[in-house]
């Protein structure tokens, strides 16, 4: 069996570092949606004044990434994984599943039973890193994205569930 060669770019890739950190999202809103234009420039841009923001950066402090969650408007114990985005460059990093992570820990801290979030059915990369995570899809009661999303739920605790 022959040893496949590493491109510059691969080995480059494998070398990054990102640091995930939490931010204030009304001190950190220009740059969150400067982010959310650029990474996901056909959606409405969230806004960032309410939940918890975090932003992945590059050793030399470069923004790379970004996610927030909100507290569910349905169920009290749960949280909406609202928004994530990696710039493309970035992309192959792990980073999602890192921003996943991260949210669910800050959920747990929470005390929250449940992750919510949805997917457009053109994004099986968003898809993969949701189940790779643990992620079951599931049909809700209400919509509350565009007509054909895909929903996606996690249990992430053994809390009673609310009735």
């Amino acid at each position: 069996m022959r040893a496949s060669r590493a491109t510059k770019s691969e080995i480059a890739r494998d070398k990054m570092k990102f640091h995930i950190r939490s931010v204030d999202g009304r001190k950190e809103s220009d740059l969150l949606k400067d982010m959310q234009k650029t990474i996901l420039p056909w959606d409405v841009v969230e806004s960032t004044t309410s939940g918890w923001w975090w932003i992945a950066r590059t050793e030399d402090g470069f923004p790379a990434g970004f996610c927030g969650m909100k507290r569910s408007s349905k169920w009290r114990d749960t949280i909406y994984l609202c928004r994530a985005g990696v710039l493309k460059e970035f992309r192959g990093n792990g980073l999602q599943a890192r921003f996943v992570s991260v949210r669910e820990r800050k959920a747990k801290e929470l005390e929250m039973n449940w992750l919510v979030t949805d997917t457009l059915r053109d994004n099986p990369a968003s898809s993969n890193t949701l189940i790779s995570c643990g992620f079951k899809l599931y049909i809700p009661s209400s919509e509350w994205c565009v007509r054909g999303a895909l929903y996606w739920r996690k249990r992430i605790t053994d809390r009673p569930i609310e009735g």
